[in-house]
C-alpha cells in the first residue's frame, strides 16, 4: 500500500488504464481460441467459487453464497458468456500487442 494512504484514499484516486487494444486485429484462428479461453475462464471462476462454499441460486446472494451463474458455460445467457469472451479476447489481444506469437502445434 502507498505509504501513508488508506485503501479508501487509493481507491478514490484509482483510474483504471487498460492497454489500448483497439488497433489489434486477430486472425480467425485466434478468434476461435477466444471461446475456448472464455469457457475455461468460467470454469476456473466456478471452481473457485464452489471451493469457497458458493452454490447455485436463482439470484446472487452474498450472505448465503448463492450465484445464478454457477452453471456449465453452455447454460449461461449470451450476455454472461460475452463477459468471459471479452476477458479472453482482451488477454489474447494484449499477448499479440506485446509481440508474442500464439501458434497451434
Amino acid at each position: 500500500m502507498a505509504k501513508g494512504k488508506t485503501k479508501a484514499a487509493i481507491a478514490k484516486a484509482y483510474k483504471p488504464a487498460p492497454a489500448d487494444l483497439s488497433e489489434v486485429t486477430l486472425p480467425e484462428s485466434l478468434t476461435q481460441l477466444t471461446e475456448v479461453i472464455a469457457e475455461n475462464t468460467h470454469e476456473v471462476w466456478s471452481a473457485n467459487r464452489m471451493a469457497e462454499g458458493w452454490t447455485w441460486g436463482p439470484a446472487r446472494d452474498d450472505a448465503r453464497l448463492k450465484h445464478p451463474n454457477l452453471l456449465p458455460y453452455s447454460e449461461l445467457s449470451e450476455a454472461d458468456k460475452d463477459y468471459d469472451r471479452a476477458t479472453a479476447m482482451n488477454a489474447i489481444k494484449l499477448i499479440v500487442k506485446m509481440g508474442f506469437k500464439i501458434d497451434k502445434r
